[in-house]
């Protein structure tokens, strides 16, 4: 099974101030965790979608697992983010994980991907009974994230296209936690 993962990446984080995606997480930049996570968790490939102008100094953004993609205009919301990473994600799953989500367990990842593999639908994670980060959906779905409207949602996309969506228990709180403001970090 190949798998790539989009990590939209190309907002300004304005209520955090800016740069929130090279803020300092135990040591290093916050999407370098991200990043990790779906790396350590048996994606083969991950597309990490940034900004026309963009100067990350992200260490594993050099992982030849990794590449960039641009999104041209941001401005447009999450989903020309994962429409652009889309472009270069090809594989039997692909996983959608923001880039300020940098507490998700590796073992979250692998669950989700062997979900997906098995049932061939939408597999997102859930904890305690609240629906999170990533969400792993079937490769055959890429055609329609490309040719969804850039103003589209991905809910939108799958529910136009008839996919079925299931919840997996997760023991891991990260897939609830996006970094907003700096105090988002420390939490």
């Amino acid at each position: 099974m190949s798998s790539v993962a989009i990590v939209p990446a190309a907002g300004k984080g304005e209520r955090f101030g800016g740069a929130k995606l090279m803020a300092d997480v135990r040591g290093e930049p916050l999407l370098n965790h991200t990043i990790r996570s779906l790396l350590d968790g048996g994606v083969s490939r991950v597309v990490v979608v940034v900004p026309p102008v963009s100067a990350m100094m992200v260490p594993l953004l050099a992982d030849v697992r990794v590449m960039t993609a641009v999104n041209p205009d941001p401005a447009r919301g999450m989903f020309s983010s994962i429409q652009a990473g889309a472009s270069g994600a090809v594989g039997d799953v692909l996983l959608v994980l923001p880039g300020d989500m940098p507490f998700v367990r590796p073992a979250t990842v692998t669950a989700l991907l062997e979900a997906a593999q098995e049932s061939g639908v939408a597999v997102s994670p859930r904890y305690r009974g609240r629906r999170g980060h990533p969400i792993a959906l079937p490769g055959r779905l890429r055609a329609a994230i490309l040719a969804g409207k850039a103003d589209a949602t991905l809910s939108a996309v799958l529910a136009a296209d008839g996919i079925a969506r299931i919840d997996i228990d997760v023991e891991d709180p990260g897939i609830l936690k996006d970094v907003d403001e700096p105090g988002d970090i420390g939490q």
